[in-house]
């Protein structure tokens, strides 16, 4: 059976959540805010022995923290800021994160996404569930000229800054033996940065195996289908290059429907128990997450509701997949 993870914006863990964490099956905490660990405000990378404290405080639950986040790559270092505290700062990041034992970063980098190019709305769903949809805005086509997405010549500068980082920070990796986990660009309309074809461009870059994904099922659907998902698991997770799943479902995509909607496990167009399969086919061994939570009636402000459902999905799913073996 696969490990199960959930997403926390914050370091705050109070003796509640953890808990509530435990008490639901979660195993792994994937830590998602690059600012708030302590240390990184005052420094600009987290400090380690506070790290430790917190490592120590989540095992006292049974729970690991399994990923956590570098500081942001800011708007004004992409566009060609000298600064190179942001890179310092980082990799000085990557190597406590390393020390403390801590398995997964991800680094964000500014503009990886083109926000303008669709709008986003609150979707209503069975018996009043609301999740997140979007659609594509102004022609509906995405090869359009459009002033909201950069031309070319700027994709290119861009993906220069970003080099300039990796290329710091993966010989830490290395090594710290810490894997480095991108995440695809989310919402994946043409030509973001880290769509199917910038991810194997950074994969083709960065032949060490400590660089991979944070492989998002809803975000490569909402490019382009299950089809598209369950290649390219077989694609990067016969290469190894899987290091963290977030499964969540969706209706639609902008390639098929110029729109998209979260939804509930069980009620996307997505098969998730195939989908589940295909990761247990190629070898994947580490967390899935249920990633984004639809909003339920009566749930907490911390969706306690419907993280404790989309838990309870994967921690069955997995447990028929195991059955199925005997």
């Amino acid at each position: 059976m696969f490990d199960v993870s959930v997403q926390v914006s914050h370091t705050d863990l109070n003796d509640r959540l953890l808990t509530q964490l435990t008490q639901l099956g979660v195993d792994c905490l994937d830590l998602t805010n690059g600012t708030s660990f302590p240390g990184v405000e005052e420094q600009g990378y987290p400090d380690l022995e506070e790290l430790l404290t917190l490592r120590e405080r989540v095992r006292d639950y049974g729970l690991r923290i399994n990923r956590v986040t570098l500081p942001d790559i800011d708007a004004s270092f992409m566009a060609g800021d000298a600064d190179e505290e942001a890179i310092s700062n980082s990799v000085r990041a990557l190597e406590v994160f390393a020390e403390a034992g801590f398995p997964i970063a991800r680094q964000r980098f500014a503009g990886s996404t083109f926000p303008d190019l669709t709008q986003r709305y609150e979707a209503t769903q069975r018996g009043g569930v609301i999740s997140r949809g979007e659609r594509l805005t102004g022609s509906g086509v995405q090869d359009d000229a459009n002033s909201a997405r950069p031309s070319s010549a700027a994709l290119d500068a861009w993906w220069e800054r970003f080099f300039a980082v990796y290329d710091e920070l993966v010989p830490v990796a290395d090594d710290r033996d810490i894997k480095l986990g991108m995440h695809p660009s989310d919402t994946p309309n043409h030509h973001v940065p880290f769509d199917g074809i910038g991810l194997n461009r950074l994969l083709d870059r960065y032949r060490s195996p400590q660089v991979g994904l944070i492989y998002c099922v809803g975000t490569r659907a909402e490019a382009g289908g299950s089809a598209l998902v369950l290649d390219e698991l077989n694609h990067f997770g016969r290469k190894n290059r899987l290091f963290l799943v977030h499964v969540r479902n969706v209706r639609g995509s902008l390639a098929t429907a110029g729109a998209f909607e979260e939804t509930m496990l069980d009620d996307g167009d997505l098969p998730i128990f195939r989908i589940l399969a295909e990761l247990e086919r190629v070898g994947f061994d580490g967390c899935i997450n249920p990633d984004h939570i639809p909003r339920i009636e009566g749930d907490t402000d911390d969706r306690m509701i419907g993280w404790g459902y989309g838990v309870a999905y994967l921690k069955a799913m997995g447990a028929a997949l195991a059955q199925g073996k005997r």
